[in-house]
């Protein structure tokens, strides 16, 4: 006979409650989820691909925050999740990241990327850098290319103006490398599309190509910060360029960017040619510490004394001040600058008042003033 007794025909046993039952399926869910939880942390703070030790190059720019290094590790590849990054670093109460520019790979551990960027240092170093100044041109960035690489300056000038090569820019960076750079009267297409910077390489056979399309990438970056501004403004990336290269050319240390820029725009809204020496240069040709009057006869779409306007491309590259400069110059009456041999610039308002400040500080042999 059975044991189980029966009420309105059914077992009496007692039935688990709901909230038991409920219980233990919020126990179970816990613990897989904790189990689950700990699976993928540790995942994330395991190297991206233990099998892979390709260099991979990372800008940490100043005054970046943790967060915003994180988001760049990640973005680049080196770290699995920014999230995880940032909850270990705080939890190991890491600090003291380095602004830099650093060569990772997703090889890496957490701890190796944590004391490269807190010591400033890349975990791989260099083969070779290439230092390129602000101010420098095409044939300048060749030299310097050949005298760190096994390539010859003939070589790396015909690459720079190479259709073929400058149509493959063109499709990785539409909004930088337009129909503009090929344009009649361009002299060379790429003058100014090679950013200043110092760029460093981690094997020692890196292609041409590979080398230019490093520097042109660069320039695509800090372009693309500015696009708002630029669409706003209706202002080309090549007639930024442009305009860049002239205020970088006429700088000094001491130089206020924004003014001069303010000086060239104020003289372009009267119909003013912008009358500056190192387009004349430029289309002469050759580098000399004087421009004389005669140079400026010069018959080139380059010469500013000649030609109203901006000139067909860029004259050199720019540095980011100078791109800020050209999309937002200073406020002012200014239509002439002249620069002392101190590096000062004075600014003035009338042919007179420059005449007179050129008589001050400019002797026969210097060079006409803008």
């Amino acid at each position: 006979m059975s044991n189980s007794l029966y009420v309105n025909g059914q077992s009496s046993r007692r039935r688990p409650k709901k909230w038991l039952i409920f219980f233990l399926i919020i126990s179970l869910l816990t613990a897989g989820t904790a189990a689950g939880a700990f699976i993928y942390i540790s995942s994330a703070l395991s190297p991206v691909n233990s099998k892979n030790k390709d260099i991979v190059e990372v800008m940490i720019p100043t005054g970046s925050s943790v967060g915003a290094i994180a988001r760049q590790l990640e973005k680049e590849g080196v770290i699995r999740d920014e999230r995880i990054f940032r909850y270990y670093v705080k939890w190991k109460n890491e600090q003291g990241f380095q602004a830099g520019n650093y060569a990772f790979s997703q090889a890496m551990e957490m701890k190796e990327i944590i004391k490269s960027l807190q010591s400033g240092e890349s975990a791989q170093k260099p083969k070779f850098r290439l230092p390129i100044p602000e101010g420098s041109q095409l044939w300048q960035i060749a030299e310097t290319i050949a005298a760190n690489t096994s390539y010859t300056e003939e070589a790396v000038l015909k690459k720079m103006s190479d259709r073929q090569f400058i149509k493959t820019l063109s499709q990785k960076y539409p909004d930088l490398i337009t129909d503009e750079v090929l344009a009649q009267n361009i002299q060379y297409p790429l003058e100014g599309y090679f950013y200043p910077a110092t760029y460093s390489f981690y094997t020692e056979k890196v292609s041409i190509e590979d080398i230019l399309d490093k520097m042109v990438g660069k320039t695509n970056d800090v372009i693309q910060v500015y696009k708002p501004l630029m669409k706003e403004q209706n202002v080309t990336s090549h007639k930024l360029l442009t305009m860049a290269s002239l205020i970088e050319e006429e700088a000094t240390q001491k130089t206020d960017r924004e003014k001069i820029a303010s000086v060239f725009y104020n003289r372009l809204e009267i119909g003013m040619p912008l009358q500056t020496d190192p387009t004349v240069l430029y289309a002469l040709g050759k580098h000399k510490d004087r421009v004389y009057y005669k140079d400026l006869e010069v018959d080139s779409p380059y010469n500013t004394y000649k030609v109203k306007g901006i000139p067909p491309g860029p004259i050199a590259n720019a540095g980011e001040m100078s791109i800020i400069a050209a999309l937002q110059p200073a406020e002012t009456d200014y239509l002439f600058f002249l620069a002392t041999s101190t590096g000062e610039v004075i600014f003035t308002k009338t042919l007179e008042e420059h005449n007179q400040q050129k008589a001050t500080h400019i002797t026969k042999k210097t060079n006409p003033s803008s």
